[in-house]
C-alpha cells in the first residue's frame, strides 16, 4: 500500500503508525464502496386549490383532501428517499427509506417517534416505508421486503406524482397504505409474478399490534398474539407478441387482518378484508392507455355493535400522451358505502340508516411539463351526491355537488 510523505512523516515521528493507517484505509474504502450504490432522490409537492362556493363545512372525503386544503395554497408534502437498490446476484441486499415531512405525512397515519399522539400524528414528520431487500437464490429468486412496505394492491399510489390525477380516487381512500412485516415476490416469468406476505395488523401504524399487550402507546386490539395480517396478490403482463396490447397490465390481490386506529379508512378497531382487481390497456391509438379498477373493502367493527361498513368503488381512467410535454388524464368513479351513518366515510352522516349512499366523481387533469424535473398541472373534479346531499359550504349536508380546480407543481430530484 501506498502512503503520503505527510503520512509517513507521522509515522517516523510515532505520531501514527502504517498498520492503523492501512486498517483505517481499508474500512474507508468499504464504506466508500457501500456509498457509491446508495441512491438519493424525492420530490417536493405544492398545489394551490379553490373549492366552489362559500365555506367548507362538509368536503368530499377522499385521501389527503379536505377543508385544510381548501382555498388556498399548500404545501403537501416533501418526500426524502434514501435507498440501494437490488443488484443481479443471486444473495443481493439492500435497503430503502421513504421519509415525508408535511401535512400529509400527518394525515399518512404511520406513527413518529417525535410525536406523542399515536394515530393522529402532527409533527409533519412520518417513515412511509423503511425495509431491508433480500434475495434468495430459489428458482428465479425470491426478492424479499422486511420492514415497513407499501402495500401491495391498488390503482394509484401514495405518491402523488406517480398517479395520473393529483387528487386521490375513492378506491385509493379505502384501501390499506402500509404494513410492518414480511413481503416476498416471486417472478414466474416476464409475464407473471407472486407476491404474498404477513404483517401485524391492516396498518398503517408501524410497529401496530392486534393483541391487547402491545403496551408502549401502541394502538392495539382485542386478538391473541399470533394474530396477524395475511396478502397475497398476482400481476400479469402482456407479452410484445401482443402487438399494439404489449405491456398492459393486470393485478389483483386481497388482504385481511384488524385494522388500528390509524386508518384513513377506519372508524374503529375491527377485522377488515380489501379485494382488489385493475387492469390497465394499451391500445392501438398512439400515447393512448385505459385503465380501470375495482376496490371492495368487508369492514366488521368490534364491540357490542359488531356492525359491517362494506364500501366498494369502481374506477375509470383514461390518459393520452398529446405531444412530448403534454398529456391528457381523464378519471370517472362510483363509490358505494354501506350504511353511511357509522360506516367507512362517517362525514356522509346526514343519511344514517340507508341502506346504501353513493358518490359520483370526475377528474380531469391537464399536465405539461414546461420545466425539467418538474410535473406541473391543472385539474378540475366534481363530486355528486347522489343519494342525499352529503356536502356542504357554510351548513353541513347542504350540498349534492362539490367542485374543485387545482394547480398541481411537483419538482423531482
Amino acid at each position: 500500500m501506498k502512503f503520503n510523505k505527510w503520512t509517513l512523516g507521522l509515522a517516523a515521528v510515532g505520531v501514527v503508525s502504517l498498520a492503523s493507517v492501512a486498517k483505517a484505509d481499508e474500512k474507508l474504502s468499504v464504506v466508500q464502496t457501500a456509498l457509491s450504490s446508495t441512491t438519493i432522490s424525492g420530490y417536493v409537492d405544492t398545489s394551490a386549490q379553490w373549492n366552489f362556493g362559500t365555506g367548507n363545512v362538509d368536503n368530499p372525503p377522499y385521501a389527503y383532501g379536505g377543508a385544510g386544503k381548501a382555498d388556498g395554497f399548500n404545501l403537501n408534502v416533501v418526500q426524502l428517499t434514501i435507498a440501494k437498490p437490488l443488484d443481479e446476484s443471486e444473495w443481493a441486499s439492500g435497503y430503502k427509506v421513504d421519509l415525508w415531512f408535511g401535512p400529509d405525512a400527518n394525515t399518512l397515519g404511520t406513527g413518529s417517534a417525535f410525536s406523542g399522539d399515536v394515530g393522529n400524528e402532527n409533527a409533519d414528520l412520518a417513515i412511509k416505508q423503511a425495509y431491508v431487500a433480500l434475495r434468495t437464490p430459489v428458482g428465479n429468486g425470491i426478492d424479499w421486503k422486511i420492514g415497513v412496505f407499501d402495500t401491495i394492491i391498488g390503482y394509484e399510489s401514495s405518491e402523488s406524482p406517480n398517479n395520473p390525477n393529483f387528487t386521490r380516487s375513492y378506491g385509493y381512500t379505502i384501501e390499506p397504505t402500509t404494513h410492518t412485516g414480511l413481503l416476498g415476490t416471486y417472478r414466474v416469468c416476464e409475464e407473471f409474478s407472486l407476491s404474498a406476505g404477513v404483517a401485524n395488523t391492516f396498518g398503517p401504524q408501524i410497529n401496530g399490534r392486534a393483541h391487547p399487550n402491545a403496551g408502549g402507546g401502541l394502538s392495539s386490539g382485542p386478538k391473541a398474539e399470533s394474530y396477524k395480517t395475511y396478502m397475497a396478490s398476482i400481476a400479469l403482463t402482456a407479452p410484445q407478441s401482443w402487438g399494439w396490447a404489449a405491456g398492459s397490465t393486470a393485478y389483483a390481490g386481497v388482504i385481511n387482518g384488524f385494522n388500528d386506529p390509524g386508518s384513513l379508512s377506519n372508524t374503529g378497531q375491527g377485522n377488515q378484508t380489501s379485494w382488489y382487481s385493475g387492469a390497465t390497456l394499451a391500445t392501438p391509438v398512439t400515447g393512448l392507455k385505459c385503465g380501470a379498477s375495482f376496490d371492495y373493502l368487508d369492514s366488521h367493527s368490534t364491540g357490542a355493535a359488531a356492525i359491517g361498513h362494506d364500501a366498494y368503488a369502481i374506477g375509470a381512467y383514461a390518459s393520452y400522451q398529446a405531444t412530448e410535454k403534454l398529456s391528457l388524464h381523464a378519471r370517472g368513479e362510483l363509490l358505494t358505502s354501506q350504511d353511511p351513518g357509522t360506516g367507512v366515510f362517517a362525514p356522509l352522516g346526514a343519511v344514517a340508516g340507508k341502506d346504501n349512499s353513493q358518490i359520483w366523481a370526475f377528474t380531469g387533469t391537464v399536465q405539461y411539463d414546461l420545466w425539467q424535473n418538474v410535473i406541473s398541472r391543472l385539474e378540475f373534479r366534481w363530486d355528486h351526491g347522489d343519494e342525499a346531499k352529503y356536502f356542504g359550504g357554510t351548513t353541513p349536508n347542504s350540498r349534492k355537488n362539490a367542485y374543485m380546480v387545482a394547480a398541481n407543481v411537483v419538482y423531482k430530484f
